[in-house]
């Protein structure tokens, strides 16, 4: 975003309108109104601004309901850039003034694209691969919340009424065993009502493996409590309710797991990523989706700093020196690189690494992180040159 404008406008985007704030290279007002969301009221707005010179249209947020504001200036062939929300909040305590309005943070985004361009992001919105697996993703990350969120309720009700059995049950809490003998026998008495035919016939057709096992830890876990603990009654009622529940938005994942794996494939830089050791196609798809082709980073440097994975030097006087671990930074990247630096462990090489900063006394996640931080040379190189991975060489002894 170097390039010189004429006019930068700054969209502060809400649901019912949006508010534009359009300032000249030196930072005098040349638009200052509400916007309806609406195709027609954009372009003339748009087009007006656009009498001045080159427009740079910036927006707080290029998602859901920035989504339009943004196809629409790309459409008029202007250029789109998008300031996050923390940046902004820290840019705004530099203005005087404490009022929380829409046309205040509409000048604070219209300012900093004039003054700071470095804080800006490009917006991939040409892409329109990547905009529907935006949409899959975050539908992807929704059933994921929610099925954590029903699996606590499960094993705390458990908890509360039968801890033995909750011991049992609660770690393979997800697996269809386990979901359907809550599903047809409930609580604690309803499974010890069912009998072991009942529950051998259940577990071992959805797991022929591990299902007798299973039986007879759920039979052992039983007896271990006498007293009937208050609200076992009810949680006999919820429990199918909520093992229902989480098998259904378990199957969902499944499914969209299916559709996000077909459109990531066909995506020119699929098989680049997942060429590296330790990128699947979910963790392949959150990287995609959070750095594209990479072209907006200056240097892998910057790259690992934008995903939180660098560390920050603090240094003052002679009394505090030393660097620790980054809190900020892109949360949803960081952690697929932290969970694919994981997988990628069973790789001689990240192995190797792995091992080596564990020798110099680093914990598990330090080392993991700075694996990540190293595996992200590799991964800005490939994306730019888009090249898939090559292992490195033997080096001789």
């Amino acid at each position: 975003m170097t390039q010189p404008y004429a006019v930068f406008c700054g969209v502060d985007v809400g649901k019912g309108e949006h508010h534009a704030v359009g300032l000249d290279p030196a930072g005098k007002r040349l638009f200052d109104k509400a916007l309806p969301n609406d195709e027609s009221r954009l372009r003339a707005v748009f087009d007006k601004l656009a009498t001045h010179g080159r427009l740079l249209i910036v927006v707080d947020q290029p998602n859901t309901i920035g989504a339009l504001p943004v196809t629409v200036a790309r459409a008029c062939g202007h250029d789109v850039a998008y300031l996050p929300g923390l940046s902004m909040r820290r840019i705004a305590d530099l203005y005087p003034g404490q009022a929380k309005t829409d046309a205040r943070d509409a000048h604070i985004i219209a300012d900093a694209a004039r003054t700071m361009p470095h804080t800006l992001r490009r917006v991939d919105i040409g892409d329109e691969t990547l905009t529907e697996l935006g949409v899959l993703a975050g539908f992807d990350d929704d059933l994921a919340g929610e099925a954590t969120r029903t699996s606590n309720r499960i094993r705390g009700l458990l908890t509360s009424v039968h801890p033995a059995l909750e011991r049992v049950l609660g770690p393979r809490i997800a697996h269809p065993a386990v979901l359907e003998i809550l599903s047809r026998c409930g609580g604690p008495e309803g499974i010890r009502a069912a009998g072991r035919r009942k529950l051998t016939a259940i577990a071992t057709k959805h797991a022929p493996r591990m299902g007798a096992r299973l039986v007879e830890e759920i039979l052992a876990a039983l007896p271990t409590q006498t007293v009937t603990v208050p609200g076992m009654k009810a949680a006999e009622t919820v429990l199918p309710k909520l093992a229902d529940s989480l098998k259904a938005v378990l199957l969902q994942r499944k499914q969209i797991a299916a559709d996000i794996e077909e459109m990531f494939a066909d995506h020119p830089l699929a098989e680049v990523l997942t060429s590296m050791p330790g990128i699947g196609v979910r963790t392949g798809t959150r990287i995609l989706l959070e750095v594209g082709d990479a072209t907006a980073f200056a240097s892998a440097a910057h790259l690992a700093s934008y995903a939180g994975i660098a560390p920050i030097t603090h240094r003052s006087g002679s009394s505090i020196r030393g660097e620790h671990p980054a809190r900020s930074g892109n949360h949803k990247l960081k952690r697929a690189l932290f969970l694919s630096a994981f997988a990628a462990l069973h790789d001689p090489a990240s192995r190797a690494y792995y091992d080596r900063k564990r020798a110099e006394g680093k914990k598990h996640n330090a080392a993991l992180i700075c694996l990540a931080r190293r595996r992200c040379d590799v991964l800005y190189a490939m994306l730019h040159s888009k090249q898939p991975y090559r292992a490195p060489a033997a080096s001789a002894a």
